[in-house]
Formats: C-alpha cells, structure tokens, sequence
C-alpha cells in the first residue's frame, strides 16, 4: 500500500486531445476509448528529420454503450499496437433480455443471484441495466447489494466525472437522478456488512468482486450459496482459464474455495454482450478510421487465437499486421 499511494504521488493528469511533451525526443497525445472511466488510446509523435507516430489502442471499448463516450477515431499510425480481445468474434446484440430473464426466473425460485463482476465498469453497468429493466418493469423490484469497496469507490469517481459521461448519463444527472442506483440500493462497505448479507433469505442480487472469482468477497457469497439449487450464479464476463469463473462456466461439480471443495447445486448461468472491449467488427471500424494502413501493426491482448485471427482479417484487407511475440524489439525510424 505504501508502495503504491508513493507512486500515485508522481502522476501527472493529462487531458484528452491536447499533446504534451513527454521527453525531448517525443510528445503524446490521450484520446478517448470508451472502455473504462478514463481509459485512453495514447498517440506518441516521435521527433525527427522524417516524424513518426506511433499508437497504442489501449483497452478500446464500444459503441452506443450506456454511461460513457464512444471511441473516439485515430487518424495517423505509422506503427500501431491494436488489441485483439475478441479479434476472432462479434458481441451479440442485446444482454438486457438475458439478464431480465435470469433475475425473473431467480424470483420466482425465491433465491438470490451471485454476480461476480469487475469493481471498475462492469458492476456499473449491471446496476445501470437493472435500475433500467425496474423502470420498464421487465423485472421485480429486488434488493440489491455492492459488496466491494473497490467498486464503490469506482461508483462514486464515476458519478463524480461528467467530462466522460455520455448523453444519457449526463441527462439523468441534470434531471436530479442517479443513475448508478436501483431502487432498493445498499452498498456493504465493512466486512460486518458484507457478512449480513449471507444471513439474507429470498430473491435478492449481490454484485461483488472479483470478475472471475479469482479472489475477494465474491468467494464468501459463492461458498454459502454454490451448494444451494434456488440460486443463480451469473457470470457476466470474460472468465479465463484456470480461473474459479472459468471452472464454473465449463460445469465443474465442485469448485476449491479457501482450501475446500464447496459442491455446485446452484444455476450457473451466463450472458453475453456486456463486454466493455470492442468486438471484432468494432476493432475494424476503429483501425479502418485511420488515413490509409499503418507500415506495421503489432496485436496484443488476446488469446492466441483471437489475435491470429484478427492478423489474417487484417492481412486480408492489405495490412502488414502480426501478432506480438513477447521480448521481440522493433526499431522505428
């Protein structure tokens, strides 16, 4: 912890879309890429006879997603770093109809639903939807618990930071509302709190970290009601191997939580779509934004076969594109 607070010390916020001098040799320029509160595309000009630029994508997020802004276009790269999460593979349309159907079926089972979910975006998200599904009345009304500090604290900088908000965020806020709120909204902020919650009966949602179940409160809620049948674990993004989500998603019988096996009697259920990272076919339309093709793209974060795929997507479209090998070098000149 000390550590860390000693490096947040050093930080020196930037704004997007104005260039600073980074060192002698290069100035770099933030835009917005709609992934997470303050997630940014980071254009390096490189300085000299013949200037270069060179363009991380960072984590790229979505179009027309609740809360935050879209992407915002590149449009010069000399050398482009691309990510490639889900190069190999579209988003489908719509989760909302999923996840009313999931919180409809849990209240009538009388069981509560278990959401492991990432602290920054997602849970965010999740609360967005269900305040939404309320108000059209497409679910029950339920209690709904945030049980992470970490994702409380992330709501509340949300809330806090207009300049990344988009239309209908910033309407809701003008309007009195807030957005990031059902109707009946408890946050658990100290263990006593969190503990509470499992001498709960009957519907109600907990949304807790962490997103894959790796660690974190979530491992508490999993162990008291994995063995029951009338719940329902939802799992709501990216789970990667090895991972306790992952194991769950592929129908494990019994999953190792704080050095025992905790039997699964409980649903598992999952749903698509609430991915904050851009889909295949956004990832083209963010790269295909640029004046004409990058000398080189290098694709990074992804699984091997999504990169390999979006390469030969872009390969396709006349691209010098490759996926990254780790501790490979290149020169720019």
């Amino acid at each position: 912890m000390e550590d860390a607070e000693a490096a947040l010390r050093l930080l020196e916020p930037r704004p997007y879309r104005k260039s600073f001098q980074a060192a002698p040799e290069f100035e770099v320029k933030f835009r917005h890429t709609g992934h997470i509160l303050g997630s940014a595309s980071v254009d390096v000009k490189l300085h000299g006879k013949k200037p270069r630029r060179v363009v991380f994508s960072g984590d790229l997020g979505r179009w027309d997603r609740p809360i935050l802004r879209d992407p915002v276009l590149p449009k010069k790269a000399d050398v482009l770093i691309l990510e490639s999460t889900y190069g190999n593979r579209d988003h489908p349309p719509d989760p909302e109809e999923g996840l009313a159907r999931i919180i409809r079926q849990a209240a009538e089972r009388g069981g509560p639903v278990i959401i492991p979910a990432f602290a920054v975006g997602r849970t965010q998200e999740i609360v967005w939807r269900i305040r939404l599904l309320e108000n059209d009345g497409r679910i029950p009304v339920l209690p709904v618990y945030i049980d992470s500090p970490m994702a409380i604290d992330v709501t509340r900088i949300y809330r806090d930071h207009p300049e990344d908000h988009d239309i209908d965020m910033k309407q809701l806020k003008n309007d009195g509302k807030n957005p990031l709120k059902s109707k009946q909204f408890t946050i658990a902020r100290s263990v006593e709190a969190s503990k509470k919650i499992a001498t709960l009966s009957g519907p109600f949602v907990v949304i807790s970290a962490s997103g894959m179940a790796t660690g974190g409160r979530i491992l508490h809620h999993l162990k008291r009601w994995l063995p029951e049948e009338r719940a329902t674990v939802l799992l709501c993004g990216f789970q990667a191997y090895g991972t306790r989500g992952r194991k769950l998603l592929e129908g494990a019988k019994d999953v190792r939580i704080h050095g025992k096996d905790v039997p699964v009697r409980a649903r598992i259920d999952k749903i698509n779509g609430l991915s904050a990272h851009a889909d295949r076919s956004e990832l083209l339309r963010w790269a295909s934004a640029l004046e004409r093709p990058p000398k080189n793209t290098y694709l990074v974060h992804g699984e091997p076969k999504a990169s390999e795929a979006f390469a030969h997507t872009l390969g396709e479209r006349k691209w010098n594109a490759m996926v990254a090998e780790e501790g490979a070098r290149m020169e720019i000149r």
